[in-house]
């Protein structure tokens, strides 16, 4: 018994003796005589009663006030009903109930008894006896207070904030109402001051599942576990006690560009063991692996040339990659998307989402590449092009796009013609397109050429009109006399325009019959000068003129006989030419 116990036994038999010495005085005469039997029973029945101790007592009456209950010896006591009255209001025990009670003392002819003192008496002793022996005890956390939680073990003991969990708490509110285990850190009776902890009892709870659990890791063995905590390179999977890196590449055969779309928080998984250091305790772990690698046999199941339909799940500027099944992905190049468009992004026909028919160009199962190709599934414009568009035909259509090498017409939705800068104009020197056109102008031009194999459409301008070199030739011919303004003046010579955008050169030679240093000693930009054609080359664009052969003319007449013999001289060589040819 303990010394709280001995005493209240102590003070309950000092207030019974002197409340004994107090019936004794007071009894007198026969009357009397009878009553001292009673009194003497009843006096000897309290002697029984163990003050101070716990009983096991029957409740035979409730009042609003007052429990009485049958602690046996005889006798009755009564407890304030108030201690079986919960927060509602409602009385928590009924007539009948065995119930525990502490005798407190005697009050005339009944016993004064505790439910609260029993209850805290048997507490204590439970709460020596389970730290003693390092054991649990059974509470419910029923409020926050400053620096923890009040916990209900009988008695309100005090649980610190660091001692609830293992990892640091965030929501205390869903604490509250809870009932667990805890360990007893330290308690003060005197000071009626209790401390516990959950940390150690889960610490020790982990600390033996580990080492069951370490005891069953082996590589190679499935075994279920579940997903404790999520990162960007994986998920760590909580095996019983120790946890395991579940990366991301081994998630799925598939992609995954987050292990959250994956795996949640709290879901039960079931894992391989791919790799286990026992001494660092470090577990590698794979969930793909429970499946077949798709890429085995991967020629098989997808032949090269075959159609198939797959998802797009990824676009980059250089193409687009194509699911076809999970975990096999094929990757369709941009210069495979299109037969003519050139596109600068794969995103401006495709979605991530789409579903597309492509077909399968190559397949390498050993680095897991796929190549496909989307443009081979849609007719080929190419095909029918040159008998839609002859060459020679004309052409109407908006102007797309100007660049500094030529401008591309729209001829249809999906083909692009392109006119070079050189087929723009006969006469005049570009620089750039954008000087003469602007973009989204309807212009005509002249199919010059039709190139399936290498994709091009070859248009002109220029070829809307006849050539001037070759009406030059018509016009003017060899030793025809021009006039014209010295455009530009060089050390070899100096060129004069002929005609808008044609120009002949008059080789320093040619100049006259005097020698002449520096064509510039002479001529100025913009002098008026009078020449003789000596030569017409069409095919390069090149006109030579002689001034100083036009000076050596007396007139008209005599630059004309030197024309027209000059055209006998040569019709008679050609004839000659030809007379020696029949002849061999």
């Amino acid at each position: 018994m303990s010394t709280e116990q001995n005493e209240m036994n102590e003070e309950l038999k000092n207030s019974q003796a002197m409340e004994d010495q107090s019936l004794q005085d007071s009894a007198a005469g026969d009357e009397v005589e009878e009553s001292m039997s009673f009194v003497d029973l009843f006096e000897q029945s309290l002697q029984q009663v163990p003050y101070g101790e716990i009983l096991t007592g029957r409740v035979v009456q409730i009042n609003p006030d007052f429990i009485m209950v049958d602690v046996g010896y005889k006798t009755e006591g009564q407890v304030r009903t108030s201690e079986f009255t919960d927060r509602e209001g409602n009385v928590g025990v009924a007539v009948g109930d065995d119930i525990e009670i502490l005798v407190e003392r005697r009050a005339e002819d009944s016993l004064i008894l505790s439910r609260n003192k029993a209850i805290a008496l048997r507490v204590w002793d439970d709460i020596k006896r389970i730290y003693e022996a390092k054991e649990t005890i059974s509470g419910k956390i029923v409020e926050r207070v400053k620096g923890g939680f009040a916990v209900d073990i009988g008695l309100l003991a005090f649980l610190p904030g660091s001692q609830v969990s293992l990892l640091p708490l965030r929501d205390f509110e869903r604490m509250i109402g809870q009932s667990m285990e805890f360990h007893i850190l330290k308690y003060d009776r005197k000071k009626n001051n209790v401390v516990v902890s959950r940390k150690t009892v889960i610490e020790k709870e982990q600390g033996e599942l580990k080492r069951q659990t370490l005891e069953k890791i082996e590589e190679g063995k499935v075994m279920d576990g579940v997903v404790k905590n999520i990162t960007e390179y994986g998920a760590f999977i909580d095996l019983g006690g120790i946890d395991g890196l579940l990366h991301i590449t081994d998630m799925s055969w598939g992609r995954i560009q987050h292990p959250s779309e994956f795996l949640k928080k709290g879901d039960p998984v079931s894992v391989k063991i791919l790799s286990f250091d026992r001494e660092k305790e470090r577990v590698s772990l794979g969930l793909k692996q429970l499946t077949n690698n798709p890429w085995d046999n991967i020629a098989e199941r997808y032949v090269v040339g075959s159609i198939v339909e797959g998802k797009v799940v990824n676009i980059l500027d250089y193409g687009a990659f194509v699911e076809l099944e999970s975990g096999v992905e094929g990757l369709v190049h941009i210069s495979e998307m299109f037969w003519t468009k050139k596109m600068k992004h794969p995103s401006r026909v495709l979605s991530v989402g789409d579903t597309i028919s492509v077909k399968i160009l190559e397949v390498d199962g050993e680095g897991k590449r796929i190549s496909l190709g989307w443009k081979q599934t849609l007719p080929n414009p190419w095909e029918t092009l040159a008998e839609k568009y002859p060459i020679g035909s004309v052409v109407s259509g908006k102007i797309r796009n100007i660049t500094d090498f030529g401008i591309f017409v729209g001829i249809d939705d999906q083909i692009d013609g392109l006119v070079h800068v050189s087929d723009i104009s006969w006469r005049k020197r570009i620089k750039h397109p954008g000087e003469l056109y602007r973009k989204g102008q309807e212009i005509q031009a002249v199919v010059l050429s039709v190139d399936r194999a290498n994709e091009k459409f070859s248009l002109g301008i220029k070829q809307m009109d006849k050539n001037p070199w070759e009406e030059l030739q018509d016009k003017y011919g060899v030793g025809g006399v021009v006039s014209g303004k010295v455009t530009n003046i060089t050390d070899f010579g100096i060129f004069v325009e002929i005609e808008e955008g044609i120009e002949g050169l008059v080789h320093v030679s040619e100049l006259s019959h005097k020698k002449v240093k520096s064509p510039k000693e002479v001529y100025q930009v913009g002098n008026e000068v009078t020449a003789v054609i000596k030569n017409i080359d069409t095919e390069n664009k090149r006109v030579g003129l002689s001034i100083k052969d036009y000076e050596s003319s007396s007139d008209s007449t005599t630059v004309k006989n030197y024309v027209d013999n000059k055209e006998k001289i040569t019709s008679s060589l050609g004839k000659a030419l030809a007379n020696l040819k029949l002849n061999i």
